[in-house]
């Protein structure tokens, strides 16, 4: 691997930083305490910062020292998740029900360890925008931060992501041209019926036998109406209803996620869902209330900016240990709003095996969303100098 050797000196900093981000987690929008390590530390190194956008944002401002029009965004996310860490080494989270279970602490340190580079090396042509997002669990903090003006106060030519990735080697990274990863969407399906004792179900109107009709017909969606080269997800994940073994419900409701890599695939799903709810439950005697909540579209590289990534990911770890053509994932990411608005790239980089972690992590796996999980700090320069390559090679472009 071609680290750049700055990056080795300052490990001993900027892992301090990444552990107390992780001692100290925070969940969407309330990102105020990691807002402010990341801005003391970007001014720290001279870097001019824009804070507000998306609430907890901050965006800072690197200025090569040639003139020059091109621009640049990188993004890192902060927020933590609303989970409990089961990790007792000493950085493990010191706030109950909150953990960086997904690494963000580390995309944040890995951002900053750049900022810092390109601030001391700024003889490039053009600007550098470092991004640090808050609410990507979730709550669209890309979308927010677009709508107070991200993309107009900071025009940029392209915007690129980073995410680690569990199970996958130290020094090894995965893209491919399109779909990274699939939209999330959210469903309520809300049956109403006809109470009644459960002695006398003829005198009622059974809300969960409606219910249990719906979730069994839902699947002919994915295996009756989907082309099946269109890769989908429709999994019902709740049924509530009922409260006595005597009695028949009023009403029940079936939630869950669909998940798509397109929007036409995902237009169908949303009508057949809804023709299917409230036909099936019409025809129980029920009526059906319909809700659906597109929450992230599809993350979807754009093809020149991926083979332009893949190239400068190549120069870093070698041939061998790029993989541009990666399986995408039903996962989700916000960050396929910034890619809708701009072009640009979604990347992985290996986050290794789970063997880094200290003495005193959870008997899980260390994957993401999960207690036992913690950021691989081997990372912190080998993404540093992936982000400040990417960006020195993106100005000198001719």
């Amino acid at each position: 691997m071609k680290i750049l050797e700055p990056f080795l000196n300052w490990q001993a900093e900027i892992q301090a930083i990444r552990r107390d981000i992780h001692a100290h987690p925070e969940l969407a929008y309330e990102e105020n305490r990691t807002a402010d390590v990341v801005a003391q530390s970007l001014e720290k190194w001279g870097i001019p910062i824009h804070r507000g956008l998306g609430g907890t944002g901050v965006v800072g401002i690197i200025k090569g020292k040639i003139a020059g029009t091109r621009a640049i965004g990188l993004r890192a996310d902060m927020d933590a998740l609303p989970m409990q860490e089961v990790n007792t080494f000493p950085h493990a989270s010191k706030h109950e029900g909150k953990m960086h279970g997904c690494g963000h602490d580390g995309h944040t340190a890995m951002l900053l360890n750049a900022a810092h580079y390109l601030a001391e090396h700024n003889d490039f042509a053009g600007t550098v925008y470092v991004i640090f997002q808050p609410a990507e669990e979730g709550y669209a903090g890309a979308k927010r931060m677009m709508d107070d003006g991200l993309f107009t106060k900071f025009p940029m030519d392209a915007v690129f992501g980073m995410h680690n990735w569990p199970n996958s080697k130290v020094g090894s990274f995965a893209v491919t041209p399109g779909p990274m990863m699939a939209s999330s969407n959210r469903f309520i399906i809300t049956v109403k019926g006809k109470g009644a004792h459960a002695a006398l179900p003829h005198l009622g109107a059974d809300p969960i036998m409606a219910a249990v009709q719906i979730a069994q017909s839902l699947q002919t969606i994915i295996t009756r109406n989907r082309k099946p080269v269109d890769a989908a997800v429709l999994s019902i994940t709740q049924i509530h209803g009922g409260s006595a073994d005597n009695v028949i419900a009023n009403e029940t409701v079936l939630r869950g996620t669909v998940r798509t890599f397109t929007l036409e695939t995902l237009d169908l799903i949303e009508k057949r869902i809804k023709e299917i709810a409230e036909n099936t439950a019409i025809a129980l005697g029920c009526e059906a209330d319909f809700e659906f909540d597109r929450t992230y579209p599809p993350t979807i590289n754009h093809p020149k900016e991926t083979a332009f990534a893949a190239k400068v990911m190549r120069t870093i770890v070698g041939d061998e240990n790029v993989n541009d053509s990666v399986e995408p994932t039903m996962g989700a990411e916000d960050f396929a709003f910034m890619l809708q608005e701009v072009p640009g790239c979604y990347v992985f980089i290996g986050n290794g095996m789970g063997d880094h972690r200290l003495a005193g992590h959870g008997l899980g796996p260390c994957t993401l969303h999960n207690g036992s999980y913690d950021f691989n700090d081997d990372l912190l320069p080998l993404g540093a100098t992936y982000w400040v390559k990417l960006a020195q090679e993106w100005m000198a472009q001719s």
